[in-house]
């Protein structure tokens, strides 16, 4: 009955939105998605996500909406008031694990991207080092948004506090970071991923970028203590004047669905999803990670993957 209903809301609700074929109104089924603050890496994700789904199927029409970010995404979830979400590795970690609540019960749609954690400072300042910054003002990431989870696990690994060793800050909008940086406001950005807009943003900034990330001797404490984050690079040339590669930890984001979006709606987006793997990888380059391959391997367990997506994953020999 549950999954009757959910249906006939999806057509009811979509039926003003249609797409004409031989003058006969098909119903357009719209999917809302959860992103997060302007500025930040989710919005850019999933505006381009949608754009490429939408163009090839004109029955299914994914609506992006700002959020507050990740601590947002997962209750709207939860209670039905988005359909997809972005939500970035370590809120997912905590809300399947039920750390600090109760485990939800949400899917995964798929693995957008990986997520290695740095620091990003004004390239003529004194800061070289994760301790160097001890003591100094630092944007942690906007409120509600998975970047400052993820910098307390890895600061939490070195044996510092984010709130108490740090001037800790928290953005309104991701996309004052930068600024902040550039004008000496914070000593440094926290941020994460490959393409993020904020750490392009100072680096293409006149005074220019340097990052910092945990040393090797520091991320093999870091994993002693959180094993979940994973050793990942930042290949060079990410971020302009970055020649070099950067090793950091992090996780992947995913797009999580609600617990009860039906079956065949998350396949169909699957199918969609991984037939454009090659056109949404040229639009966006953090999308190229976006493969049916990555999701498999970056679900924390095989079961947390939506069951329609498995129909599609098994369909294409991704799984058995």
């Amino acid at each position: 009955m549950r999954f009757a209903t959910i249906v006939l809301a999806a057509v009811l609700l979509a039926s003003p939105a249609a797409a004409q074929t031989g003058g006969n109104a098909i119903p357009t089924t719209t999917i809302s998605l959860g992103t997060a603050t302007p500025g930040g890496g989710f919005p850019l994700y999933g505006n381009a996500f949608a754009e490429v789904m939408n163009a090839v199927d004109p029955q299914m029409s994914i609506a992006p909406r700002n959020t507050k970010g990740s601590n947002e995404n997962i209750p709207l979830l939860e209670k039905g008031e988005l359909d997809l979400a972005l939500v970035a590795g370590e809120p997912a970690y905590e809300a399947f694990a039920g750390i600090g609540r109760a485990p939800v019960r949400l899917k995964i749609l798929t693995a957008i991207y990986s997520n290695p954690g740095m620091f990003v400072v004004r390239a003529d300042s004194p800061y070289k080092t994760i301790r160097d910054l001890v003591g100094q003002p630092v944007a942690f990431g906007a409120k509600g948004s998975g970047l400052p989870i993820l910098a307390r696990y890895v600061l939490d690994g070195l044996g510092l506090k984010q709130d108490e060793d740090f001037k800790a800050v928290y953005l309104d909008r991701a996309g004052d970071g930068p600024a902040m940086v550039e004008d000496g406001r914070v000593a440094a950005l926290w941020g994460a991923g490959i393409g993020w807009p904020g750490f392009a943003a100072v680096a293409s900034s006149p005074s220019g970028a340097r990052f910092i990330a945990p040393s090797a001797d520091e991320m093999t404490r870091i994993r002693a203590k959180h094993a979940f984050l994973k050793p990942l690079l930042v290949p060079a040339n990410s971020y302009p004047t970055q020649t070099a590669p950067i090793a950091s930890l992090g996780s992947w984001s995913f797009v999580l669905t609600r617990e009860d979006l039906p079956d065949d709606v998350a396949y169909r987006l699957a199918r969609t999803l991984h037939g454009v793997e090659a056109a949404f990888c040229k639009k966006l380059a953090q999308a190229c990670e976006t493969t049916a391959s990555n999701t498999v391997a970056a679900a924390p367990k095989a079961e947390l993957i939506h069951p329609g997506v498995m129909k599609y994953f098994r369909e294409i020999g991704v799984v058995k």
